[in-house]
């Protein structure tokens, strides 16, 4: 897969504001669901998680007001990771979601690669269920595809089959996983301790484990062919390209 965009670019203010967003406001967000509201208000708490998520990716479009085919093209993308996630419901763990967030997020930039996770864990469970569960996936979801367009951006993550299934893999298990962990922790003890968390690990290291391979059987399918129609629909309409990418 050829680069098609400028890679090894200094993160610029929006993204180190959309940063602050995604790694500090979202997690205090969630931890005031858990601690204040007891995980009674999850649809609020998600509803607000949707709400920061728009800020960053607003900002992409910096002086200018996005197009209807781009946010069509976003909105496309969130409901491939819904659909995936359904057509997948009868094998746990075994779902497309990762893949296709980080496809956006390479494709389109971390902003919206956050906002594609996100919308996908919050309209997903709609079938699967929603609970005090849905504010961490949405952020897990949403996170690693914030750290794909980031990684992509410095040049530190290619466009090659290897680099995207080797960050996939990792990412859905020590970044998804890892968080999601210690959410259940939060969620269903009614006090933390690092046994509990430990406990927590070992019993979903295989569900992990299932959901990393997953990851990387999706990428390796349709990491090329996606990743170069999105590539011709940006040629074609000028989609959601960086400046800098344009020089």
């Amino acid at each position: 897969m050829s680069e098609k965009q400028i890679t090894g670019q200094p993160l610029s203010r929006r993204n180190w504001l959309s940063a602050v967003l995604i790694l500090v406001v979202i997690p205090a967000t969630i931890l005031l669901g858990v601690f204040v509201l007891e995980d009674r208000k999850y649809y609020f708490i998600s509803l607000l998680i949707v709400f920061y998520t728009m800020i960053p990716f607003a900002l992409v479009f910096e002086k200018r007001k996005p197009q209807a085919r781009e946010l069509i093209v976003i909105a496309v993308l969130a409901a491939i990771a819904v659909a995936g996630r359904s057509a997948f419901f009868m094998v746990p763990q075994f779902k497309p979601v990762v893949a296709i967030v980080i496809i956006a997020g390479v494709s389109f930039g971390a902003e919206a690669g956050f906002l594609v996770g996100a919308t996908a864990g919050f309209v997903s469970n709609f079938f699967f269920g929603q609970g005090p569960w849905t504010p961490w996936q949405m952020f897990c979801f949403g996170l690693i595809g914030f750290l794909a367009g980031i990684l992509f951006k410095k040049g530190l993550l290619k466009r090659t089959k290897l680099s995207l299934c080797l960050f996939g893999g990792l990412s859905t298990f020590f970044v998804y996983g890892g968080i999601i962990n210690i959410g259940s922790v939060m969620m269903f003890s009614s006090h933390f301790s690092w046994e509990v968390l430990l406990a927590s690990y070992v019993s979903g290291f295989w569900f992990d484990m299932v959901h990393a391979i997953a990851t990387v059987m999706f990428l390796f399918i349709l990491a090329r062919p996606m990743l170069e129609k999105l590539d011709r629909i940006k040629t074609k309409y000028g989609l959601i390209e960086p400046v800098s990418a344009k020089k």
